[in-house]
């Protein structure tokens, strides 16, 4: 019996030693792999909790596709980051986004930056977007024949600009002194506005754009698309790149399409020659500005003479002031090369094809009305 005993007690006592030994190998091995295998095992634990929340993972928390900004400072932590997309109502679960992100490896790869993110995103998907700001961007399209007050607008129903309408106007409005070196080459009056050179485009805007950011990459292309040969070829003529801009503004208001754009320049050149009023509604439009709800009202023959406006070419001879929206390249081509006629005329032809009826003389103007 006391042999038995003996047996028992050394057995014991030799599994508590090599428990003892496994320990302090296991202990050494997490040291010595910095933690690998622990970390290993709670990546096992977590793929298995995982495993039973896919449908978690693929949810969305709403459907609003609408683009939220998301921004990730430098040095954020995982942890910050799945609170902060709880609190902007773009996931439901920040534990089970932490999780996801640590079984994947996106919280090592999770990068600072701005972000678009919307409630349609499934949690997988947030995860991978944030691991590359790169592919952040603001689509942005400055439509041809609009005035800068529209511009404006696009901007705060954009919603991902980190700046307001008002921000942007404050630097392109008169009095907002634009580059000297660009205000040079186009021929701007001093104190005047930049209407008529936010070049129309679609843009694609890097996130952290600001509101002189987005105005210098405006008139770069402008610069970049008009070019300095045909600023050359105005000068040449007479006129500053301003100038043509201004008449080119008339010409994009009054064509719907760009295939009479020259012969409609070559209407105003010719007026223009014989000094004879430009009388061109859009500028009647613009002299409005706004004061009747839109920005392009319609207007009636009173107006031609009671809209008080130094735009209003029914009343003021020569070109108006300055541009009155932004037209592109097609229209400021035109003016500098419109076609050879001699037309002083022109009106919408009666078809509804948005085209127009030229004449040489007011009596064949009368008898083009519909």
């Amino acid at each position: 019996m006391q042999e038995f005993r003996r047996a028992i007690v050394g057995f014991l006592l030799g599994l508590s030693l090599l428990l003892g030994i496994g320990a302090i190998i296991a202990v050494g091995a997490y040291f010595a792999s910095d933690g690998q295998i622990l970390d290993e095992l709670r990546t096992v634990v977590l793929r298995i909790q995982l495993a039973n929340r896919e449908a978690e993972l693929d949810a969305q928390i709403g459907s609003d596709a609408t683009p939220r900004r998301f921004h990730i400072l430098p040095g954020t932590g995982a942890g910050a980051i799945a609170a902060s997309l709880a609190e902007s109502a773009l996931i439901r679960d920040p534990d089970l986004f932490l999780d996801y992100a640590r079984v994947e490896g996106y919280d090592r790869r999770f990068e600072a930056g701005v972000f678009f993110l919307n409630q349609t995103q499934t949690i997988r998907q947030i995860a991978e977007i944030l691991t590359d700001s790169s592919k952040s961007h603001i689509p942005f399209r400055t439509p041809e024949g609009a005035r800068i007050e529209e511009l404006a607008e696009h901007i705060d129903s954009n919603r991902l600009f980190a700046f307001s309408g008002d921000q942007f106007l404050a630097l392109v409005l008169a009095g907002s002194a634009p580059p000297v070196d660009f205000a040079a080459w186009a021929g701007i009056p001093s104190g005047a506005s930049l209407e008529g050179f936010m070049f129309p485009d679609t843009y694609q805007l890097p996130p952290d754009i600001t509101a002189q950011g987005l105005r210098d990459l405006l008139l770069r292309s402008f610069r970049e698309r008009v070019g300095d040969d045909l600023r050359r070829e105005a000068l040449e003529q007479g006129l500053t790149l301003h100038q043509v801009v201004t008449l080119a503004s008339i010409v994009e208001r009054e064509a719907v399409w760009r295939d009479e754009h020259a012969l409609i320049a070559s209407v105003y050149r010719n007026r223009l020659n014989i000094n004879m009023a430009l009388e061109a509604d859009p500028t009647v439009q613009y002299g409005i500005q706004g004061a009747r709800g839109k920005w392009w009202p319609q207007i009636t023959r009173a107006d031609y003479r009671n809209v008080d406006s130094p735009y209003n070419t029914y009343r003021r001879g020569g070109l108006p002031p300055g541009p009155i929206a932004s037209p592109g390249l097609s229209a400021i081509r035109a003016v500098v090369h419109p076609a050879e006629s001699e037309y002083l005329y022109f009106r919408a032809a009666c078809d509804n094809s948005h085209y127009h009826n030229f004449a040489l003389s007011f009596d064949q103007h009368l008898q083009n009305a519909c």
